[in-house]
């Protein structure tokens, strides 16, 4: 068996019949209820399924958070969620409800088991955990490599329904007219270019949420109009944090912790570009085809090759050694975000406002 390859259980490992159901071709269920980003980097996957299929029933299984995103997507027929927290004998009940076949693009194994035991004909999931066996489709194929981006991961999953799925294309995110209309009224008042800024993610290896505040005091000087996003508890800790210390300056418009994820892809379709960390954000700006200027950290499990927004802008990664964890004030690195300036983050904002170029990935 190839790295790459495909195996099959149960059966004698032969093909398993599909169900037909009030003549669709299969009910798919997409499995990944994860955060934001990183079911954005799924949708490609119901993308190729659909080209591969045409007739299939896609599903997407979400979590309640981030399911908001995927809504009015063309190759989505129905959006479900679960919160992580239902009972086993829930989970069953749902993967009865009509599926042919279910693809984990990540292996949350309660998910696997609830599967299994619901006998869904096709189950498809990676090879390479102790409890793949639950699965009678199995690619083969280690992510850990860090060879290719998530999203052409993903879809190479769908190899597990015997369909050939061709190259990836990016992810693209859907909003109403209404919703446009709603954004363009909340930032009716500022200028332009408009420039959001998401200082989330408060965990060590982030840019200081100082740096945010004095980014936007320099975009600012620079002509430009700023708005602050967040989630609720990244509100209470900037404003903590930051705000207890200096105010924003005069005109940056403060709506951290009030917008719904929604009015959020709202805001960024009509701003014209994007700040935030290797987070939801990004890649939301790039699924919007909004220039976006992203921190990532050094850490091996975040290199840009897997995680980068696929859209215009720039990916900003300080010049040190890619490390495999982070060790905190142990490393000789610790600064290593630190290292990416206020100014060197506005040159780029400026730039990739003004050029809308590819992304591309800059060690600084």
């Amino acid at each position: 068996m190839s790295a790459s390859g495909v195996a099959g259980a149960g059966h004698g490992g032969g093909r398993i019949p599909i169900r037909r159901t009030y003549g669709i071709e299969m009910n798919v269920l997409l499995a990944r209820p994860d955060g934001i980003g990183d079911q954005i980097l799924c949708l490609p996957s119901a993308t190729a399924l659909k080209r591969a299929m045409p007739q299939a029933r896609v599903t997407f299984l979400s979590s309640v958070y981030a399911a908001p995103v995927l809504h009015h997507h063309a190759d989505l027929d129905e959006i479900w969620t679960v919160t992580g927290r239902e009972p086993l004998r829930e989970l069953i009940a749902m993967f009865r409800r009509g599926i042919d076949a279910v693809v984990f693009l990540k292996p949350f194994r309660r998910l696997m088991w609830a599967a299994f035991l619901a006998r869904v004909p096709i189950r498809v999931a990676t090879g390479y955990r102790w409890y793949s066996v639950l699965a009678n489709r199995r690619i083969y194929e280690h992510r850990k490599d860090f060879s290719k981006h998530e999203i052409e991961y993903n879809v190479g999953m769908l190899r597990g329904l015997g369909v050939s799925v061709g190259s990836a294309a990016p992810p693209r995110l859907v909003l109403t007219d209404e919703e446009r209309e709603a954004a363009r009224r909340r930032l009716s008042g500022l200028g332009v270019p408009r420039v959001v800024l998401h200082p989330g993610g408060f965990a060590a290896r982030r840019w200081r949420i100082e740096s945010y505040r004095d980014l936007a005091e320099h975009l600012q000087r620079a002509g430009m109009q700023v708005v602050l996003t967040g989630s609720p508890g990244e509100a209470a800790q900037f404003s903590k944090d930051v705000l207890s210390q200096r105010p924003l300056p005069e005109g940056t418009v403060n709506l951290m912790g009030t917008l719904s994820v929604r009015e959020l892809m709202a805001l960024i379709a009509e701003s014209h570009a994007v700040v935030s960390g290797a987070t939801g954000p990004a890649h939301i700006a790039a699924g919007l085809e909004v220039p976006n200027v992203s921190l990532f950290d050094p850490r091996r499990n975040n290199l840009p090759t897997r995680w980068k927004p696929l859209g215009f802008g720039v990916v900003l990664r300080p010049d040190v050694p890619t490390c495999e964890k982070c060790i905190y004030e142990a490393c000789p690195y610790w600064d290593c975000l630190d290292r990416l300036t206020v100014e060197t983050v506005a040159e780029q904002v400026r730039q990739v406002i003004a050029k809308r170029a590819p992304l591309k990935v800059v060690h600084v």
